[in-house]
């Protein structure tokens, strides 16, 4: 293995091969099918609360993504690999325009234009209506009832196979599961799992856990949802699902798709005009130039920040990153001044956090955040070259045009070439932000 791919090898990835080699683990699937581990055997390598929750597919032990394969809980202390199908594929459909909602004015203990977790997130789309909205019930007959860590009971269900279409059977016995928030209606009981960033896909037993448990509890219709927030373009959006079969993992069929944005001030073209004549150019950072291409990821990452300083390792178990894109994520951040990394005594590891300039952006109010990053990205004489051109044409340039920018930097022309997109896509990002 080469130096660059131990570099983007996770403690998870480390641990799991260990323990995959000393247990002959795929082997033992080859022949049964599957492969039960308690968190004994596990925690001896690594704790087995870290090894053994992977939200996104991505997030997935590299010797799990080699091979198919997936783990999930039984009970507290026992867990099975297998080529389990457990994951389900988001679509973000740009043509459902976001509803408008408006926040309590007399609120003052949250602020809707500054949040950080997905406690708040939830609070406030509750308070805003969204829920009530989704369930088609009036926001005086929803009550947010539970949230938390509980225990599963005991249940059986079925879950398709990767390798072959004869479905797993599997039991589980008060494992344990945890619920952002449950909310009831005369109606209805709802399960919500919040993610403060965009997602690609999630992980069904996040939602098809606690729906067994309460659909074993409640008397009433049991749904599910998963709600994202965005801290780009401060939208909730919430994806309804229901499962079909009460015993299938993989029954689970979106019902709707809506989007909502609580009321705050427009960002206008007057006001990117009025950005970029405030901007003085700086000279590049002695950082490497950015190759992170989703502008919403700069500030879903600046968003985890604001929250926890973490190191690489936990940035790339809590969000929808590999190893590579957390290198580059994080240094695109560091290039614009608003992310550290810093080495504490006595420990290997490095942590990244937000730096005072970050740390001051991220609490500002949502239109006031939205321009200081973009003034931020405007002071590179690159970005600011190419925002100036786009001003004079109409259009953002192409990316041999943003090439023949970046010759002052020290890169190839592949290189150069490669970081054009870059530039492109944040520029195709500022543009995003304007409603007019």
């Amino acid at each position: 293995m080469s130096n660059s791919n131990k570099n983007n090898l996770t403690k998870n990835d480390i641990a799991w091969e260990k323990i995959f080699e000393q247990y002959n683990i795929l082997e033992n699937i080859s022949e049964r099918g599957s492969f039960e581990i308690d968190a004994v055997t596990i925690n001896q390598f690594r704790e087995s609360r870290l090894m053994a929750k992977f939200d996104h597919q991505v997030n997935l032990p590299q010797i799990f993504q080699k091979n198919s394969l997936s783990i999930l809980p039984l009970s507290r202390s026992r867990y099975v690999i297998g080529h389990f199908n457990t994951y389900y594929q988001v679509q973000y459909h740009s043509e459902i325009e976001p509803i408008p909602v408006t926040f309590p004015s007399y609120i003052e203990s949250l602020d809707y234009e500054t949040l950080s977790s997905e406690s708040l997130a939830i609070n406030c789309a509750f308070h805003a209506d969204m829920i009530g909205d989704i369930l088609d019930t009036e926001i005086d007959e929803v009550f947010h009832t539970i949230s938390g860590r509980m225990s599963t009971g005991s249940f059986n269900f079925s879950i398709n196979s990767l390798s072959s279409n004869s479905p797993y059977l599997l039991e589980v016995n008060n494992s344990q599961c945890e619920i952002d928030a449950g909310f009831e209606t005369k109606e209805y009981f709802l399960i919500v799992e919040a993610k403060m960033y965009g997602v690609e896909d999630f992980l069904i037993r996040q939602l098809y856990y606690p729906y067994r448990l309460w659909s074993s509890k409640v008397h009433k219709k049991v749904l599910v949802a998963l709600m994202t927030f965005s801290n780009s373009t401060n939208q909730f959006s919430f994806f309804l699902y229901d499962f079909e079969n009460l015993s299938d993992y993989n029954s689970i069929r979106l019902i709707q798709q809506k989007n909502y944005i609580i009321d705050s001030e427009k960002i206008t073209k007057d006001d990117l005009l009025e950005v970029f004549k405030s901007v003085t150019v700086v000279c590049e950072p002695d950082i490497t130039f950015p190759q992170a291409d989703d502008f919403n990821k700069v500030v879903d990452l600046l968003t985890l920040l604001s929250e926890n300083d973490l190191t690489k390792d936990e940035i790339t178990t809590k969000y929808q990153f590999t190893a590579r894109q957390t290198n580059y994520y994080t240094d695109a951040g560091r290039y614009l001044g608003l992310v550290d990394k810093i080495k504490t005594s006595g420990s290997k590891e490095i942590t990244f956090c937000l730096t005072e300039e970050g740390r001051s952006l991220m609490s500002k109010k949502h239109k006031s955040k939205i321009l200081s990053l973009i003034k931020t990205i405007l002071k590179y004489p690159v970005f600011y070259k190419t925002f100036e051109m786009r001003l004079q044409t109409g259009e953002i340039p192409k990316r041999n045009q943003v090439s023949d920018m970046m010759s002052h930097l020290n890169l190839n022309n592949n290189t150069k070439y490669r970081r054009s997109q870059t530039v492109i896509s944040w520029m195709k990002w500022i543009w995003s932000m304007c409603s007019d």
